[in-house]
């Protein structure tokens, strides 16, 4: 296919240079990020629109999807589809999706789940929203850049997929940080604390797969001095998204709000910006009843 990929920083080059060692003709734009190789780079956001069969965006809000889409969308041929992969609100990916239908072109919402390691191994997870004829044509650049794609019903339900999934992640990883500090305090050997939960009814991916106590499980960023696999600010974000589309559906999600109220202050008063979202037990660690 003739793919244009706008937003090239940390997932968006690695998603591009698998499609284009794939044998796919990429044209990327970014304001700031370099094209990886094998992307021919576009002077303009439209540029890299013009004449393709998919265009992928990879952005950081919904605003800038807005402003994006308004640029690449009447400049995109009849028929294209425009395949998002960024984390928005899921007011945005619907808005998006109706200007798209409005214009004759297909359009996905299809936020991602495997962090940076999964978007350069090609093993990215994609949560898709959006119609079945879109889908189609997007699946087999989604069998490239990732392991697996749910299609997950009309535009704007990948990113309520993605970000009711994080927001369990979220309240799973606080309760896991907390129950390490806790046991440290009544004396349990935290080998002995996975040993016990990763067996029983505790168990969850944030003990399992990604635990927050070094030396403890699979490696993981706690092993690292806990530099970002997935950022704290990151997980900030996808929770406040949550919480704004709990308010605007009338959802009660008092956990999810928990979750990122704690989050925002470790990210915006503590020490938490530019590390691990795990990086909250050495945050539980320091701290006492309150």
């Amino acid at each position: 296919m003739k793919i244009g990929f706008i937003g090239l920083g940390n997932m968006g080059a690695p998603m591009a240079a698998n499609l284009a060692k794939a044998g796919h003709e990429v044209s990327g734009f970014d304001l700031a990020a370099p094209c990886p190789d094998g992307v021919s780079k576009a002077a303009t956001a439209a540029e890299a629109a013009t004449g393709q069969d998919v265009v992928i965006t990879m952005l950081p809000n919904g605003a800038i999807l807005k402003s994006v889409a308004a640029e690449i969308l009447p400049v995109m041929q009849s028929g294209a589809v425009l395949l998002d992969c960024s984390t928005v609100e899921v007011d945005a990916a619907r808005a998006v999706a109706a200007d798209c239908a409005a214009m004759g072109l297909g359009f996905l919402d299809a936020p991602v789940s495997g962090g940076v390691g999964g978007a350069a191994g090609g093993t990215l997870t994609f949560m898709v929203g959006g119609d079945d004829a879109a889908f189609a044509t997007a699946t087999p650049l989604f069998d490239i850049m990732g392991q697996k794609a749910v299609h997950c019903g009309p535009a704007g339900n990948g990113q309520a997929a993605k970000i009711c999934n994080n927001m369990i992640l979220g309240v799973t990883m606080i309760a896991t940080c907390e129950a390490f500090a806790l046991a440290d305090k009544l004396g349990l050997d935290r080998q002995a604390m996975f040993d016990v939960v990763s067996t029983s009814s505790g168990y969850s991916w944030s003990m399992n797969a990604y635990c927050p106590a070094p030396g403890v499980g699979p490696s993981s960023p706690a092993d690292n001095n806990y530099q970002p696999g997935f950022a704290s600010e990151l997980m900030l974000k996808d929770l406040r998204l949550s919480q704004a589309a709990a308010e605007a559906a009338d959802a009660d999600t008092p956990m999810g709000a928990a979750a990122a109220a704690l989050y925002a202050t470790f990210v915006e008063d503590e020490d938490g910006k530019g590390r691990d979202f795990s990086a909250m037990l050495p945050r539980f660690e320091k701290r006492g009843h309150s």
